[in-house]
C-alpha cells in the first residue's frame, strides 16, 4: 500500500494545481516532467502539513517515502516534496552516509540543476561534514565521472560549509573540471569558489591566480565577484 504520507502529499498537491503557471514552470525548467503548477513555498507548506498529519517514525519509513515520491514520480513537484520528507528536522536522525547510494541514484536520475543542487548542498553537503572521511572518497570520485551532474555536485556540495570547507577537496574537485566546457559545469566551479570567497579571500584569489589561464570567463567572472 502507498504510504499515506505520499497519498496527502499528492492529493494536496493536486487541489493545488495551477495549469496555466504548470505550462509556464515547465517551459522555463525545460522539462520533460509536467508541474502541479504549484509554487515552490507553497510545496514546502504542503510538505510540512502532510509530516504532521503522517510523519515517519522509522529512517526505512522515510526512504520508502522518498522513494516513491521519486522514482513514480508524475509531476515535478512530487521530487521537491522528496526532498522537503528528506531534510526535515525530524528526520535528521535517519540520514547517514548509508543514504549516499540513494543520493546518487536522486542525482543520476533527477539531472537537472532544481534538484541536484538541492540535494548537492544541503543533503550530501551535511554527510560530508558529519562524517568527511566517509564521504570524501565518493565526491573525489563524482569530481571525475562522466555523468555530468556527478561532477556538478561533487562542485557545489561544500557550497555554504563556510570553515567548514574542505580546501583540499574543494581543489581536487576543481581541478578535475578546469577543462569542461558544459555550462554548468564552468557555472559550478564559479559558484563554488565566489561561495567560498565570503569565508577566505586569499585562499579563493590563490587559486585563481595559480588558474587563471585554465578558468572559462564564466567561472572566473563567478569567482572574482567579491574578490
Amino acid at each position: 500500500m502507498t504510504h499515506p504520507l505520499v497519498v496527502r502529499i499528492r492529493k494536496d498537491l493536486r487541489a493545488a494545481q495551477d495549469e496555466e503557471r504548470a505550462r509556464k514552470q515547465q517551459a522555463y525548467m525545460k522539462s520533460s516532467l509536467p508541474f502541479f503548477g504549484v509554487p515552490v513555498p507553497e510545496v514546502r507548506r504542503i510538505s510540512r502539513r502532510a509530516l504532521l498529519a503522517h510523519p515517519t517514525e522509522t529512517s526505512a519509513e522515510m526512504v520508502e517515502v522518498v522513494a516513491t515520491l521519486w522514482d513514480e514520480v508524475t509531476h515535478r513537484e512530487e521530487w521537491y516534496c522528496a526532498l522537503a520528507v528528506l531534510m526535515a528536522k525530524r528526520n535528521a536522525s535517519w540520514r547517514s552516509p548509508s543514504l549516499m547510494s540513494m543520493y546518487d541514484h536522486m542525482i543520476v536520475t533527477g539531472a537537472w540543476w532544481d534538484v541536484v543542487d538541492d540535494l548537492a548542498t544541503h543533503a550530501v553537503r551535511e554527510q560530508l561534514l558529519v562524517h568527511r572521511r566517509l564521504i570524501v572518497p565518493a565526491i573525489r570520485k563524482w569530481s571525475s565521472d562522466d555523468h555530468l551532474w556527478r561532477r556538478r555536485a561533487a562542485l557545489v556540495c561544500q557550497v555554504g560549509a563556510k570553515t567548514g570547507t574542505d580546501t583540499t577537496l574543494l581543489s581536487v574537485v576543481l581541478r578535475a573540471n578546469l577543462s569542461g566546457t558544459d555550462f554548468f559545469i564552468r557555472k559550478g566551479i564559479g559558484w563554488a569558489l565566489r561561495d567560498y570567497s565570503r569565508t577566505d579571500q586569499a585562499w579563493v584569489a590563490a587559486f585563481v591566480d595559480e588558474h587563471r589561464s585554465q578558468l572559462s570567463p564564466l567561472s572566473l567572472k563567478e569567482a572574482t565577484k567579491y574578490l
